[in-house]
């Protein structure tokens, strides 16, 4: 049978395995699985702003995707592509990284001497902290919930938990490393930029900067090119052959667009756990040499080269989330009992029959990187506008326009964007969501069929 190539994606709710054949009319997805990983920790050191996830849970959901998957084409995988959530840490041992025994369906690994993931979505570095530490060689301004930033968190409030430790990554380097029994760490251009002290003109890291600050360089994984090798399977895995090519770990972000993005004049508009905006910036684009910390767009690096504009918001499916759990809680205080699994599609139903709404909400209940003292407000409260529908469309409508005040429609128009690709699970579940879209940005949406980091993955290898 035809070779395959299996796509993983390590996301901050789920993991995703994809497999894709190659056919006579390009790429095909044959097969995936998607696996809820339930794997938020408590933060022991920094409740209540830790944001930490259990790498046992993980590792767990993604052995469920992978033995959900037919044994007949993970034999005839030759490549491995992985991405995952940026910016976060996970430490481990380098010898005693995990354990390999045999599972149901031949060899799989779990975590052995490994911390816990300290993920994006963390917030113990505060804005003092972060200006007490010292200024990057970067075109990326630092931000809590980055992996150096947590490291220099964990130098000044638990120094011993770092001694226990001799390589640190993201959880999909963490995972490269374990598959390739890598001895040191490997890390794409993409991760390494996520992380904050990273020169991407000169694709190393701040490393003097960080030395007179007394910060653990050896912590610092090496870095290579996003699409690169980063070795080969140490034994079989799953069924897949030992020596299958793995590639260095990428951005989710980065292969979500990639699985999508075809013209340069299409915009990517990602809206999940958190929202993106993105666009290509031209040919041979350099990032500045420092940045504007005041600015809401970021550049990320993408593949050859390439680099991408993105309006980041910390504010996406997450927020629709948080005020599904408030109603389930006062419906619970009310002493009634709703799952918060039968509130999402009444509240969208409800929106659904509310086409318009003067209610104005500001949703960035989670701060943006750029304000990150900035809170969330509702405004134009009208006696008529109280009903869930009417505040459910002002909430999804607000979303979309967070997003656009990052990267202006004129802005879109001058760089020469024709149309909007829209992806993401929060977009693909709400319709009030698409709508508001629609309504906002006076370009043709386009949604993806399966646009995902598991495919986008698969697809670069």
């Amino acid at each position: 049978g035809p070779t395959c190539v299996l796509g993983i994606d390590l996301g901050t709710t789920s993991v995703k395995a994809a497999l894709v054949t190659g056919t006579e009319r390009g790429l095909e997805l044959a097969q995936s699985c998607s696996r809820e990983t339930q794997a938020h920790s408590d933060s022991l050191e920094a409740a209540p702003q830790g944001m930490e996830q259990d790498v046992q849970k993980i590792i767990r959901a993604l052995n469920e995707c992978l033995a959900a998957l037919p044994q007949q084409q993970l034999q005839r995988v030759t490549h491995i592509g992985i991405s995952g959530q940026m910016h976060g840490v996970v430490f481990w041992k380098s010898d005693k990284g995990c354990k390999w025994s045999e599972s149901g369906t031949g060899p799989a690994f779990e975590p052995d001497k490994v911390s816990h993931l300290v993920t994006w979505q963390d917030g113990r570095c505060s804005p003092t902290f972060l200006s007490s530490l010292p200024l990057p060689q970067s075109h990326v301004s630092l931000a809590t919930g980055f992996g150096c930033a947590t490291v220099y968190w964990y130098l000044k409030n638990s120094p011993d938990f770092l001694k226990a430790y001799d390589a640190a990554g993201t959880i999909q380097d963490f995972v490269v490393a374990m598959l390739c029994d890598l001895k040191k760490p490997l890390m794409s251009v993409q991760n390494a930029a996520s992380w904050g002290y990273f020169n991407c003109r000169n694709k190393s890291w701040n490393t003097d900067i960080l030395k007179k600050s007394g910060f653990p360089v050896h912590l610092l994984p090496e870095v290579g090119e996003p699409g690169s090798i980063a070795g080969r399977t140490s034994c079989a895995w799953h069924g897949i052959p030992k020596g299958a090519k793995v590639g260095i770990a990428l951005g989710d972000f980065q292969c979500s667009v990639y699985s999508c993005l075809t013209e340069r004049t299409d915009a990517v508009l990602n809206v999940s756990t958190s929202a993106q905006l993105t666009i290509s910036m031209p040919l041979g684009f350099q990032p500045p040499e420092a940045p504007d910390p005041s600015s809401a767009v970021t550049y990320f690096p993408y593949f050859n080269g390439d680099y991408l504009a993105v309006a980041a918001s910390l504010n996406g499916g997450n927020v629709l989330a948080a005020f599904v759990g408030m109603v389930a809680q006062w419906t619970q205080e009310l002493g009634l009992q709703v799952q918060e699994s039968a509130i999402y599609p009444r509240i969208i139903q409800a929106a659904l029959a509310q086409k318009h709404s003067k209610l104005s909400v500001h949703p960035t209940i989670f701060g943006e990187r750029h304000l990150p003292e900035q809170l969330a407000s509702v405004s134009s409260i009208g006696a008529s506008e109280l009903s869930l529908g009417h505040v459910t469309r002002a909430l999804c409508r607000g979303i979309v326009e967070n997003l656009c005040s990052m990267l202006p429609v004129q802005h879109l128009e001058e760089t020469g964007v024709r149309r909007i690709l829209g992806s993401g699970s929060a977009l693909a579940r709400n319709e009030v969501l698409r709508q508001e879209v629609e309504r906002i940005f006076p370009f043709p949406v386009v949604y993806g069929k399966d646009v995902d980091a598991a495919v986008g993955a698969a697809m670069v290898m």
